[in-house]
């Protein structure tokens, strides 16, 4: 890897935690094209494991452009209990794209990742 590509870009998946039957996965960064497979591969293997609830970290996202946008679309749609598929933590830039997009109304957002563990499910 060069050092104009992926050295000065953070890992997008910062870690995936288990919590009370919970899975929580911590993204950071830009969240784009260059690295939508990396966080597609990560949200895909946390939905296999079936958990009650999956719990995406926004906390440290500074941008989702429109492919990340697609990848937690698809990541939603590949658990059984879709209300189970909870935003947590977007900070002004990601929450900014998501009501741009209007996704906002669709996904499950929550101001942190306690109130999404704590969150009745539909």
């Amino acid at each position: 890897m060069g050092d104009e590509t992926g050295s000065l870009r953070e890992n997008p998946v910062q870690e995936v935690v288990e919590q009370d039957g919970a899975l929580i996965v911590r993204l950071a960064g830009e969240l784009d094209l260059y690295n939508a497979e990396v966080v597609r591969g990560a949200l895909g293997e946390a939905a296999v494991r079936a958990p009650e609830r999956l719990v995406v970290d926004l906390g440290e996202v500074s941008f989702l452009d429109s492919t990340a946008l697609g990848v937690l679309i698809e990541a939603r749609g590949k658990l059984e209990n879709r209300s189970g598929f909870l935003l947590a933590a977007p900070g002004l830039e990601a929450r900014r794209a998501l009501e741009v997009s209007g996704l906002d109304r669709h996904f499950e957002l929550h101001e942190t990742v306690d109130g999404a563990l704590s969150a009745r499910l539909a």
